[in-house]
């Protein structure tokens, strides 16, 4: 994969990515950005939450499974010293319908520990949890 972004001044960059979408990314104002774009730290925690997300559902869906609605929560932590990586990633997948736990728990480990390039690609400790119909699950993942 290869793409180019280019600078659009002061802290501003903005690309094409090869699917053809553009995204734009730039600093607060009080590190000289102007807040015409998304943080790129920002971009990593939606993408890891985006590829696990995008795994799950394709697993549930090749189980017969559908849930009603899914929504994922992402929490990153980051050291305080430079290069102020994420330290730790916390993903909690809120989903609805008739979702057996196992399913959803399978579903979730595969992700988390095959599937997903994004998380594999992050230097962080990556926890999650689950909840079915809004009843946090209760099983270890």
């Amino acid at each position: 994969m290869e793409l180019t972004i280019n600078w659009k001044g002061k802290m501003a960059f903005a690309g094409t990515t090869p699917s053809g979408h553009e995204i734009k990314m730039d600093a607060a104002p009080e590190v000289g950005g102007e807040n015409t774009g998304a943080r790129p730290t920002e971009l990593l925690l939606q993408a890891v939450a985006g590829c696990t997300g995008i795994d799950i559902i394709s697993i549930l869906h090749k189980m017969r499974l559908d849930p009603s609605s899914f929504q994922i929560d992402v929490e990153g932590e980051r050291a305080e010293e430079h290069p102020k990586r994420f330290t730790t990633i916390n993903i909690h997948y809120a989903l609805d319908g008739d979702l057996p736990e196992d399913k959803v728990i399978r579903a979730i480990q595969l992700s988390k520990d095959k599937y997903c390039s994004v998380s594999h690609s992050v230097n962080a400790e990556i926890t999650v949890s689950y909840s079915i119909n809004g009843v946090k699950g209760e099983r270890a993942i």
